[in-house]
């Protein structure tokens, strides 16, 4: 069968599976997850550094988009024979600007803009290390904003690979007000 039904009627949505792509109030549940401060190997295994998120995304006009969330971030910090981690807990706010998209709407460029705000704790709170040691980083309030660049390419109608790099900007701590992230994630539309 053709495009045509069987009372030669055009179908009519043939030529529009793309067009129910990015509309606007469409919403998705997006996980991602990456490194931080870099790619690690086994040498730098001390250094490295993690994140995972869970948001929401909902599509405005023309692409762009609104993203609220939120994210665990974690990075380690070598101390003689150990690592200490450093974990940051955060919540997000952001609108993402299509920058680039193809016109059958498989691929599409953002950049975004977020509001961040969270907490950060070292070593999980416990403040003495095994050498008698004590860390003077306090446990704080954390606050600032994310760049984000992020690639969408469609798997299916329903399920986006997502490809990001981000840099963070927090104040309120003292281990450091940027950290920049490489990531990967799934994005699956739900309605």
């Amino acid at each position: 069968m053709d495009k045509r039904g069987q009372h030669g009627a055009d179908f009519p949505f043939a030529d529009q599976a793309h067009a129910q792509r990015q509309l606007s109030g469409m919403q998705g549940i997006q996980v991602t997850g990456g490194m931080v401060d870099g790619i690690y190997s086994s040498a730098l295994d001390n250094e490295a550094g993690y994140y995972f998120g869970v948001a929401m995304a909902t599509y405005a006009k023309k692409g762009n988009k609104w993203v609220f969330g939120a994210e665990f971030m974690e990075r380690y910090y070598p101390y003689r024979t150990i690592r200490i981690p450093v974990s940051q807990f955060t919540a997000e706010g952001g609108y993402y600007l299509k920058i680039l998209s193809d016109p059958s709407k498989t691929f599409l460029l953002s950049l975004g803009g977020s509001a961040l705000a969270g907490y950060e704790t070292s070593n999980w709170g416990e403040k003495t290390l095994y050498d008698g040691s004590t860390l003077r980083h306090k446990d704080t309030f954390i606050y600032g904003g994310a760049i984000t660049l992020e690639l969408e390419t469609y798997l299916t109608d329903r399920v986006v690979l997502l490809l990001t790099g981000r840099e963070r900007i927090l104040w309120g701590n003292s281990t450091g007000h940027f950290h920049t992230q490489f990531g990967i994630g799934l994005k699956f539309i739900i309605n």
